[in-house]
């Protein structure tokens, strides 16, 4: 369907990216699905981490060049500020809250787009790991930082709820030399 408009409306907007959403979803499935299919689940799964973290790292790549370029701070404020980064305002989820708790920024996103394809497709365990790209692309951006999840929709919690912690060495290494590094995602709260 061909569109001439200069300015559409926000559910409009919604609806264009949703579908987006929705391919990208069902791309990372079938792919996580095809190489656990032709390599088994621990080699496959082990693939599936190194691909997303490869991803992860030219998201925060770019973002951590162009914020030391105009000379900001690699901190997640800084993050968002950065063109084409952060979490899209609309369209991947219903609502995104940021809170202060307990010390800690909180951020929490109903109605996982992603989350709910997978779903459809019996594929919560193998898109999951595609959420693995948020502590990657973090710490990509700032190695110090990570920004992991508490709770996740596609393994049946009510929200995904992320939070920003402070990485350990072992975690640092682990994630710049590719070793396993995906159980630094599974934050204890």
């Amino acid at each position: 369907m061909e569109h001439n408009h200069e300015m559409i409306s926000l559910d409009e907007a919604k609806t264009e990216v949703g579908k987006a959403v929705r391919r990208l979803a069902l791309l990372h499935l079938a792919f996580a699905e095809t190489i656990v299919d032709e390599m088994g689940d621990e080699a496959g799964k082990a693939l599936i981490v190194k691909a997303i973290r490869n991803y992860g790292m030219k998201i925060g790549g770019k973002a951590r060049a162009e914020a030391l370029e105009k000379g900001l701070p690699l901190t997640p404020e800084t993050y968002e500020m950065v063109p084409g980064e952060g979490l899209p305002a609309f369209g991947t989820h219903s609502s995104v809250e940021i809170k202060e708790e307990e010390g800690e920024t909180i951020v929490r996103c109903r109605d996982c787009l992603w989350a709910k394809v997978w779903r459809e497709h019996g594929g919560e365990e193998l898109g999951r790991l595609y959420c693995l790209v948020d502590p990657a692309q973090f710490m990509a951006f700032n190695p110090e930082v990570k920004f992991v999840h508490l709770k996740t929709e596609p393994e049946g919690d009510d929200c995904c709820e992320m939070v920003f912690r402070k990485t350990t060495e072992q975690e640092r290494e682990d994630f710049a030399k590719d070793r396993d590094w995906s159980y630094l995602d599974y934050a204890q709260r």
